[in-house]
């Protein structure tokens, strides 16, 4: 079990203590779309490509998951566990990675986060779905509104920019990364009970590892590349794939998981105020107006959903 050194801070309640490495578990997060953009650059400069970055990032956070798990003497899951580890292996470390990588090619990592930003709202979906919760009607209609802003957000952003063609398949993209995405942490979250949070993130990275570990051999950049887009892949594949979900989850452990999972709202808004120093970007009104509505419509949907 990791103990992050935040907890230690004394006159500190559980739940401030929660929150506090909840909005630092958001910041490392809400780094991942423009460190990511940052590791493959654009259409017009591109960097590494997307296809190394998700398997060389699976093949470091499951070089450092073995290391954990042998550190911890942790046993091989039973047999009924892989199949949900393979799954969420499929959506989390290999599916939301590279259909993120490939459309960050083409959009900003503002741009992106409004669309990923429909994520904790997808999740509470895909896991109504799976658990086979009832739930309200007012639940449901956030999600159908949220969506809904998303793809008034493309038309929109594509008629300022005017390049509809590119914006589409790009949000196409997205919408099917943040898919992925939230069948996989429904898929992990089944196996926390069982094996703990820390287990399910090594194993689940382990689990890619021979599909991972080949193919980035395979994608290994044959030309000179950039230390900045070195740098944002050796971001991506220590924090985002590995240290930031060890944080995160410690955070809601000692905080309560209903009440500082709140704090998962502020990461595109992490995102996009890292991709101005970062990437250079700017904040324009449409985009970040966007941002709010949707970020407004998944609070009020998640508040809606089932506790359970």
């Amino acid at each position: 079990m990791i103990k992050p050194f935040l907890l230690r801070i004394d006159g500190l309640s559980p739940y401030a203590k929660g929150m506090w490495l909840g909005l630092f578990a958001m910041m490392l997060f809400g780094l991942t779309l423009p460190m990511t953009r940052m590791a493959t650059g654009s259409l017009l400069s591109p960097q590494l490509s997307p296809w190394f970055v998700t398997f060389g990032r699976a093949v470091v956070a499951a070089g450092l998951s073995l290391m954990l798990l042998v550190l911890m003497r942790a046993p091989l899951p039973e047999r009924m566990h892989w199949k949900p580890l393979v799954v969420a292996s499929l959506g989390n470390v290999i599916g939301y990675p590279l259909l993120l990588a490939i459309a960050l090619r083409s959009v900003s990592a503002s741009h992106a986060a409004v669309i990923t930003a429909l994520l904790p709202l997808v999740t509470a979906v895909v896991a109504a779905l799976t658990f086979r919760q009832r739930a309200t009607f007012a639940f449901w209609f956030c999600a159908a509104l949220g969506t809904a802003l998303v793809v008034v957000y493309s038309i929109a952003r594509s008629m300022w920019t005017e390049s509809a063609f590119r914006l589409e398949w790009a949000d196409f993209l997205l919408v099917a990364a943040v898919l992925a995405a939230s069948i996989g942490y429904v898929q992990g979250a089944l196996l926390t009970p069982k094996l703990g949070a820390e287990r399910v993130i090594c194993w689940v990275t382990v689990v890619a590892l021979p599909v991972s570990l080949p193919l980035a051999i395979v994608s290994w950049p044959s030309v000179a590349i950039s230390a900045s887009a070195w740098a944002g892949f050796a971001y991506v594949g220590t924090f985002s794939m590995w240290l930031a979900l060890f944080a995160w989850y410690r955070a809601l452990a000692v905080g309560g998981a209903i009440r500082v999972s709140q704090v998962q709202l502020l990461q595109p808004f992490f995102a996009m105020l890292f991709a101005v120093p970062l990437l250079g970007e700017t904040l324009d009104m449409l985009t970040l107006g966007f941002c709010v509505a949707v970020v407004t419509t998944v609070y009020i949907g998640k508040r809606m959903s089932n506790p359970a």
